[in-house]
């Protein structure tokens, strides 16, 4: 049974993060006010505003938070399953919202949009995962699919398979991605024979590699940018 003081009615009012919001505007609130708001009740012997910090402290602030699996989650104490939906849904809010940015404008015109969400999709993530986003010969937004699972250099990511997902979605053009559970945003050398060998691939096809992204929690790095594409 949760204690009887922790939840925002327990604050003065001035001081209640949804008062204080409507008053001066969300930039006026701090983080863990801010998710607080989602969250609205604490546990016992802990206020919803130290669980929120808690939360925030426990994943690396905001941008953690954003990055953090459902599965993360499920293990936090304070975390029934409501809260854990709405944290969810705000942060699948946050994918939608980044993929009709992109869509709505050529992909590499806000290179940094491209970044975030790779880094909300694959971030997080325990295990490898390799995903294509597939676009059309203006670089817009067609689509994005995960298409492999595990250690790459054990699972093996199939051309032929990459090559019939481009030409179904009739891309022009793609970016390829996966993530390095390790937190190290650096190619490996098994990462650039793979990059080169599904270039060598879709050049059949008449579908250019654009990038190939290395993704942790903390980056997303650019193998264009470093001229290994």
């Amino acid at each position: 049974m949760q204690g009887p003081v922790s939840g925002l009615k327990s604050l003065p009012a001035d001081t209640r993060p949804r008062e204080k919001l409507l008053q001066r505007g969300p930039s006026a609130l701090s983080d863990a006010e801010l998710l607080a708001l989602l969250l609205r009740t604490g546990i016992k012997g802990k206020h919803v505003l130290a669980l929120a910090q808690e939360l925030l402290d426990g994943f690396g602030g905001v941008a953690g938070l954003l990055h953090t699996s459902a599965e993360a989650l499920q293990h936090t104490k304070g975390l029934g399953p409501a809260k854990r939906a709405e944290l969810v849904a705000v942060l699948e809010l946050a994918r939608r919202a980044l993929t009709q940015e992109m869509s709505q404008q050529p992909v590499f015109d806000n290179p940094q949009a491209v970044r975030q969400y790779l880094q909300l999709q694959l971030g997080a993530r325990p295990h490898e995962v390799f995903a294509v986003l597939y676009l059309n010969s203006q670089n817009r937004w067609l689509g994005w699919e995960e298409l492999f699972r595990g250690t790459l250099t054990q699972t093996s990511v199939y051309p032929r398979e990459v090559v019939l997902r481009a030409l179904h979605h009739q891309a022009a053009a793609v970016v390829l991605a996966h993530n390095h559970p390790s937190g190290v945003a650096e190619p490996s050398r098994a990462d650039e024979a793979l990059t080169q060998t599904l270039k060598s691939a879709l050049a059949l096809v008449d579908v250019r590699v654009l990038d190939h992204f290395i993704v942790t929690r903390e980056r997303a790095a650019s193998m264009a940018e470093m001229g290994l594409v």
